[in-house]
């Protein structure tokens, strides 16, 4: 099965981006006006993330991020067929500070966002890097579709470390100089254990794994956002969060980390993945020792 679809996928990702496009807004269409995908969700986000706006500029939001929703697909798909080279042309990333922190003996930990595209991202920023490229990945429930972006997430040399298995799958290269990227606005699991910032004016959850892990890993802590310079294009902007983790108070990453993602995401708002859940969990009193 996993040959006939990634077969077909193929065939499809040959098409002329142009062509893609316009699959893109037809799905859009269908997505948006006939299906709703999770509409109410991005409303109910959309509406506690920015309570002083308007219902037009609320609308207007949401049918940018629905436009970038499926274009993020579509552009995935390309990538099958025209592989890290055109990723590479379609991102702009200012390598310098992670030359610097090279040249300097750091390994580096990059918190990402669900900011749009970020599969393009994953697989163009390693392509310049003189670090190990890691990137953390959550398997898929489906083996076919799993395969198939494993296959398309390592395409350019970066080696997937999965989410349920990273202290295991990590050690091979513990004694290296790495870069390790992970989008690190998921819901974590475990909500006792996680850190719960204030983050568009509603206590949040935050997974602690990417604080912990830099602390004991001595990493220096990079923030990343993902922009869209207009469609098919995008850059990475980023800022040195700390080369000294451990120097911090607990929870002080986490805290910083919060702050920058909510500021990208009010700069752009229609480029974040608003059809999750974010504020599905309620802060209670016994978290109150986490919170920060």
């Amino acid at each position: 099965m996993y040959y006939v679809v990634y077969g077909l996928l193929y065939l499809l990702s040959l098409l002329p981006m142009q062509i893609l496009y316009l699959i893109s807004d037809f799905v859009y269409l269908l997505v948006y006006y006939v299906f709703g995908y999770r509409k109410g969700v991005v409303r109910k986000n959309l509406s506690i993330a920015f309570p002083e706006k308007s219902a037009q500029e609320l609308k207007k939001i949401e049918r940018k991020f629905y436009r970038n929703f499926t274009d993020n697909f579509i552009e995935t798909l390309k990538m099958i067929s025209a592989g890290p080279a055109w990723a590479d042309k379609h991102f702009i990333s200012d390598n310098t500070l992670f030359n610097r922190l090279y040249e300097k003996g750091h390994k580096v930990q990059v918190y990402l966002g669900h900011n749009f595209n970020w599969e393009i991202a994953n697989v163009a920023i390693s392509i310049h890097l003189k670090f190990v490229p890691l990137m953390v990945y959550m398997p898929l429930n489906n083996q076919v579709f799993d395969k198939i972006m494993h296959k398309l997430r390592s395409s350019s040399g970066s080696i997937l470390i999965s989410a349920r298995n990273i202290a295991a799958e990590l050690l091979p290269y513990r004694d290296s100089q790495y870069l390790i990227g992970l989008v690190a606005d998921q819901v974590p699991g475990k909500l006792k254990n996680a850190w719960w910032g204030e983050f568009f004016g509603k206590l949040t959850p935050f997974p602690k794994g990417p604080e912990k892990f830099g602390r004991a890993n001595e990493t220096a802590i990079v923030f990343a956002a993902i922009y869209k310079v207009k469609r098919g294009y995008y850059k990475l902007e980023y800022n040195l969060a700390t080369d000294k983790p451990a120097e911090l108070p607990e929870g002080e990453v986490t805290r910083r980390y919060i702050r920058f993602l909510e500021s990208a995401i009010r700069e752009h708002p229609e480029n974040w993945l608003w059809t999750h859940r974010r504020w599905k969990r309620e802060w209670k009193e016994e978290y109150v020792e986490n919170t920060l």
